[in-house]
């Protein structure tokens, strides 16, 4: 990893035009099996209003372990976990929570269960759907999953949305490029901090992703390389990805987009 300092995000914030800045952090936490006050720190540090969790708990008691983590980085609990197969929401309290779903996938048989976990919610008057996703480490599954993915965006009946997760593909791969190709690739489009998420103690592949909807802006998006009272070696112990990081402009949505 570099060690020169990474350029600051923006912070969160409401613009004078009435959109929003905000924070999404997208983050494998590999059912919370590795250092858990790491991985809170790590998720604190970035401050985010919104957090796609991968691997969440499914089991037992998993709704405690992952309040439990949402509470220590001062942060509520929103959607997913076990009723979505892994995925999970988290967002901070200036968040107003419109709904959620959370989807299962199709179940292929001798392959793991898939879902999403989704929610709209309101930081303002700015309406944004959310997304966490766990693509199939099959291929072909993956690419029907990818294409089911934007079909759930697209009937969520709103203007702006935001996806991500672990995508257990690289840029150059068919459901990657297909996701890219009907939304934005954050770290495509505005490259901040580190660009590789898989492993920690070997960076080399990107395979986790935020991607949005045309309309918002992206201010920045990668791996956070310098977290207030965060190590590397904290990076090392939470988990077995690398967390991913953006801060996205969304405009207020039209009368249509409600």
């Amino acid at each position: 990893m570099p060690t020169s300092p990474t350029p600051a995000l923006p912070n969160s914030r409401t613009e004078p035009d009435g959109s929003v800045v905000v924070r999404v952090l997208s983050y494998n936490i590999r059912s919370m099996r590795d250092d858990t006050e790491a991985l809170a720190r790590v998720v604190a540090a970035c401050a985010p209003d919104l957090v796609l969790v991968q691997e969440a708990p499914r089991f037992f008691r998993w709704r405690k372990k992952l309040a439990r983590l949402a509470r220590a980085a001062d942060l509520v609990m929103l959607s997913g976990g076990g009723t979505a197969a892994g995925p999970a929401l988290l967002c901070s309290l200036r968040a107003t929570v419109e709904r959620t779903e959370d989807v299962l996938l199709p179940l292929t048989p001798g392959l793991h269960r898939r879902g999403f976990a989704t929610a709209v919610v309101r930081f303002g008057n700015v309406r944004i759907g959310v997304l966490s996703c766990h693509l199939s480490l099959q291929g072909e599954e993956r690419y029907e999953q990818s294409g089911m993915l934007l079909d759930q965006l697209a009937g969520m009946g709103v203007e702006h949305a935001v996806a991500g997760g672990d995508l257990n593909d690289r840029p150059d791969g068919r459901s990657f490029r297909r996701l890219a190709a009907g939304l934005r690739d954050c770290w495509a489009t505005a490259p901040w901090g580190g660009e590789y998420t898989s492993t920690p103690a070997d960076p080399h592949q990107r395979i986790d992703g935020i991607f949005t909807t045309p309309g918002v802006e992206v201010l920045g998006c990668g791996v956070p390389l310098d977290l207030p009272g965060v190590t590397a070696e904290d990076l090392r112990a939470a988990t077995d990805h690398l967390p991913v990081l953006a801060a996205l402009r969304v405009p207020g949505s039209s009368p249509s987009g409600d």
